[in-house]
């Protein structure tokens, strides 16, 4: 194994993997006009010019590509992962070679993982962009030392947000986080057709089967169960969408789904995604009723979601029948798959989302990132969403990159939007 400790302190899997990360950036980098853009304001202005960024996301070329924005902004930065199968060896080579820290391996024990975090964190960053709360929860927990130059930061996800949002309210937050996730153009579109596109891009690179005329079980039907269930559609599916939100089930009923609770769903379907940042959606009374052959994946942030041990509990062995795809042999003769040991399969299994759709999302990491470094003394401990006008800015970047315009209102039209009076 070579660590590249002589270039800058790194802990990677070897750098002479380095060739193939670059052709990797270089190919998104091309893909992402509006990143592109938000460089070249960077590089002149320099917002972070001194601080120190850590980044933990999912270490692909896109996030390679963010992170290479965010140092031209004068930064120091330090990268890890946010998943141990979706960091991708030959692109940390590549960003070692670029002048960042990185401290990332693909599919490292439990202990070197956690472990690749901390010493992320032992950089003392003044700025954060974190996927599903592991930094910030690390500083907040077992390394308070490492948390006091900490300025504020952003988080990517669902998960993170909900894990931010409780230690807010329990009054233990410790600086200043924007909530990435919640913004527009995180959620209509990476989300919603970012998540859709690459789930099913991961299952079917995965088993090679056909999903027309399938049943797909969609567990969640929130902005990225809703990309899903449209994706699986499109492909032929029969979609059976399962919710504990009222309003959502109606939701997905009028958009044409059939709505069932999971005990009823669990009987008929082929293939299973989760996608709610829940546990234990997929446990122990659904394995018992579930068809010879199931499918399992998951595209929450966490392998929480479907409930491993109790399926291990119901097995006489388990095997793994084809790369990323394990074979649970139930001990009454069935077996049920697990694609990508039950992590995130759009990214386990594949190469995540689509790069034009990343290009907004980390175009708005980027400009929050300088947003809370600029007001992070105003904004407090506190976890805020990001200004309108930044979503909408990411936004016309986007349209000016594809040639659309758009119109704009007349002085007279936003007087009478403005006004009771006028009729």
């Amino acid at each position: 194994m070579n660590n590249a400790n002589a270039v800058n302190n790194s802990v990677i899997r070897d750098i002479a993997l380095a060739p193939e990360g670059h052709l990797k950036i270089d190919w998104v980098q091309a893909h992402m006009p509006v990143l592109n853009r938000i460089r070249e304001q960077f590089e002149a202005e320099q917002p972070f010019k001194g601080l120190k960024v850590a980044i933990s996301l999912h270490l692909e070329a896109k996030t390679a590509y963010l992170a290479k924005v965010v140092q031209a902004g004068g930064a120091q930065v330090t990268i890890t992962g946010s998943n141990p199968l979706s960091t991708q060896d030959d692109v940390c080579a590549a960003l070692v070679e670029d002048g960042i820290t990185v401290f990332a391996k693909y599919d490292p024990e439990p202990e070197e993982y956690k472990q690749l975090l901390i010493q992320t964190l032992e950089t003392k960053p003044d700025l954060i962009i974190d996927d599903g709360g592991d930094l910030i929860s690390i500083l907040h927990s077992e390394r308070p030392d490492l948390r006091d130059q900490v300025r504020g930061g952003a988080e990517e996800t669902t998960t993170g947000i909900l894990r931010l949002k409780a230690m807010e309210k329990d009054g233990t937050l410790q600086f200043p986080m924007v909530a990435v996730n919640d913004a527009f153009c995180k959620y209509l579109f990476d989300n919603r057709y970012g998540t859709g596109q690459s789930v099913w891009d991961g299952i079917n690179r995965t088993t090679n089967l056909v999903v027309a005329g399938k049943t797909v079980v969609v567990v969640g039907y929130g902005w990225c169960g809703k990309g899903v269930a449209m994706r699986a559609k499109g492909l032929g599916a029969n979609v059976v969408v399962t919710e504990i939100d009222a309003i959502k089930g109606v939701e997905a009923y009028m958009d044409g789904f059939t709505v069932l609770p999971m005990s009823e769903a669990a009987r008929i379907g082929d293939i299973f995604v989760t996608v709610t940042g829940n546990r234990d959606v997929i446990r122990g009374e659904h394995y018992d009723v579930m068809k010879n052959g199931a499918i399992l994946s998951n595209a929450g942030h966490f392998d929480i979601e479907v409930n491993k041990p109790e399926l291990e509990a119901r097995s006489q062995g388990v095997r793994t029948v084809r790369k990323n795809i394990q074979e649970y042999k139930l001990k009454d003769g069935r077996s049920i798959y697990v694609l990508a040991e039950g992590r995130l399969v759009n990214l386990a299994a594949g190469d995540g989302h689509p790069a034009e759709i990343m290009d907004m999302t980390f175009a708005l990491q980027a400009m929050s990132l300088k947003y809370v470094n600029e007001q992070y003394e105003r904004i407090g401990k506190a976890v805020v969403n990001v200004p309108y006008e930044l979503d909408e800015q990411v936004a016309r970047f986007k349209l000016e990159s594809l040639g659309i315009s758009i119109d704009k209102l007349t002085a007279e039209q936003a007087s009478y939007l403005d006004s009771w009076q006028e009729h």
